[in-house]
């Protein structure tokens, strides 16, 4: 009888043991989902759509060039450039002059904010500097 109850006690062991991996295997694998899931929902300008390929090579180069360029920029292709990505832009050209006219920043801010859907990829960048600019 006492071998039977050992018997007994070492399959219930093995059987705690494997649900214990199971767990432990499963837990494993959403964390890294949710790891990969979070690195893909990342979003850069390059991800986002509304400049055509014809203009990013001169948005490229204004962005090197400057504040002057990029708002030059801005002023002669911001009609053919599209949001989310025409949004994004101005968001950069915001930070960049926002010391040297903080109302120009403020206003251009709140004109994207404006115009930007809570459900748009650029809103979290958005929500990050309403504070700076209200």
């Amino acid at each position: 009888m006492t071998k039977l109850i050992t018997i007994l006690i070492i399959v219930v062991a093995l059987f705690i043991g494997w649900r214990l991996f199971v767990y432990w295997d499963e837990v494993k694998n959403e964390e890294e989902n949710s790891r990969k899931q979070a690195a893909a929902s990342v979003i850069t300008e390059g991800s986002l759509q509304g400049v055509p390929y014809q203009l990013q090579q001169s948005l490229d180069m204004a962005k090197q060039q400057g504040v002057q360029a990029l708002g030059a920029w801005l002023k002669t292709y911001g009609p053919n450039i599209q949001d989310p990505r025409k949004a994004w832009i101005q968001l950069d050209y915001c930070l960049m002059i926002s010391r040297e006219n903080p109302a120009e920043a403020k206003r251009l801010f709140a004109e994207v904010k404006a115009r930007t859907p809570h459900n748009s990829p650029v809103w979290p960048r958005v929500k990050q500097l309403e504070k700076t600019y209200e």
